[in-house]
C-alpha cells in the first residue's frame, strides 16, 4: 500500500505524551533533543504536528498563548521542526499556516534563525529585533556589582508576576508558577526590601540556560546573573536582546562567547509589547 502524501496527511494536537516523538525530530535534525524544554512547552503551550505513518512525527512545532484565557494577547510560536526525509516538500510552510489560522488575530512573535527567516517572511512576519545567543564558563572578574540578591521564594511570586506583567506586557502566570519545578534556580534582586528584578537557569544538556531575565537596569541584570553563576559549575548560555550592548559586552569579558543570532520577528503587531528595556533575555527563544 502506497504511503500517503504529507500534504494530506491530517495536522493534529501534540500532548505531553508526543515528547520522546518530539525530541527524537529534534535529534533527526541535529538538534539537542532537550526533553526538558520539550516537557514544559508541551505542558504549557498547544502543539501541533503530523504523524509519520512509519512512526514518529514529520513536524512539529509549539505555541505558548499569553494573556487571558481564551482571548490571548500574544502568542509565541516556537520549536518548528520537519524531519529531514521530509524537508523541502513545503511541510513547514503547511503547518506555518495551519497555526496562523487556529490563531486568527492573535498578535504573534518567533525568534528566526537564518535558515528559517525567509519562509516566516513569506508568511507576513516582519523582523523587529535581534537576539544574540552566548554561551561559556562564566568567570567573575571585576567589580561585583553592588546589588543584593537571593533565591527567590513562594511569598514572592505574586511580586515577580505583577512585576514581570509590567514588563512583559502581558499576563504569562501559567509560565512563570511552573518554574520552581522547572529551574535549578530562581533568584531576585532587592533594594529596601523591594524585588527590582529576577532570573532563572534552567538545565539543558551540559549547560545551564539563563531565562527569562527581568531587571530594573543592567546592574541589576548583571547582579542576577552573576549570582546564578556563582551557584553552578555549569557553562551558562543565554540570549539577550542585541540593544543591551552593555551587558553582552560584560558577559562575554567574563567568558561568555557569542554562538548565534537569530531574527526576532511580530506577525499582526508593529513591535512586542511590555518595556523591552527591563526584558534581558527570554525564559527560552521557543516561548518568546
Amino acid at each position: 500500500m502506497p504511503t500517503p502524501s504529507p500534504s494530506v496527511l491530517p495536522i493534529r494536537r501534540l500532548t505531553p505524551r508526543d515528547l520522546n516523538a518530539c525530541a527524537d525530530l529534534s535529534e533527526d535534525r541535529g538538534w539537542p533533543r532537550e526533553e526538558h524544554k520539550w516537557g514544559l512547552l508541551l505542558s504549557a503551550g498547544t502543539g501541533y504536528g503530523i504523524d509519520d505513518p512509519e512512526g514518529g512525527l514529520i513536524t512539529a512545532c509549539v505555541v505558548t498563548e499569553y494573556g487571558p484565557v481564551g482571548s490571548p494577547a500574544l502568542g509565541a510560536i516556537g520549536m518548528v521542526l520537519v524531519a529531514e526525509r521530509y524537508s523541502r516538500q513545503g511541510i513547514g510552510r503547511r503547518l506555518m499556516r495551519h497555526v496562523l489560522a487556529e490563531m486568527g488575530t492573535t498578535p504573534l512573535t518567533l525568534h528566526a534563525t537564518p535558515n528559517g527567516r525567509p519562509l516566516y517572511e513569506e508568511l507576513g512576519f516582519k523582523v523587529t529585533g535581534r537576539a544574540e545567543m552566548v554561551c561559556g564558563h562564566f568567570t567573575a572578574g571585576g567589580p561585583a556589582p553592588a546589588v543584593s540578591t537571593r533565591p527567590a521564594t513562594a511569598e514572592d511570586l505574586t511580586t515577580i508576576l505583577r512585576l514581570d506583567e509590567e514588563v512583559f506586557g502581558t499576563d504569562r502566570t501559567h509560565i512563570l508558577t511552573r518554574l520552581p519545578a522547572f529551574t535549578d534556580q530562581l533568584r531576585v534582586a532587592e533594594e529596601n526590601g523591594k524585588i527590582i528584578g529576577y532570573a532563572a537557569a534552567w538545565p539543558n544538556l551540559d549547560n545551564q540556560v539563563v531565562g527569562p531575565l527581568i531587571a530594573r537596569d543592567t546592574e541589576v541584570a548583571k547582579a542576577l546573573i552573576t549570582s546564578l553563576a556563582a551557584h553552578t559549575d555549569m557553562q551558562l548560555r543565554t540570549d539577550i536582546d542585541v540593544r543591551h550592548e552593555e551587558l553582552l559586552t560584560w558577559v562575554k569579558d567574563r567568558g561568555l562567547a557569542s554562538i548565534a543570532f537569530n531574527s526576532v520577528m511580530t506577525y499582526g503587531i508593529s513591535e512586542l509589547p511590555g518595556d523591552w528595556a527591563r526584558r534581558y533575555a527570554p525564559l527560552t527563544v521557543a516561548a518568546g
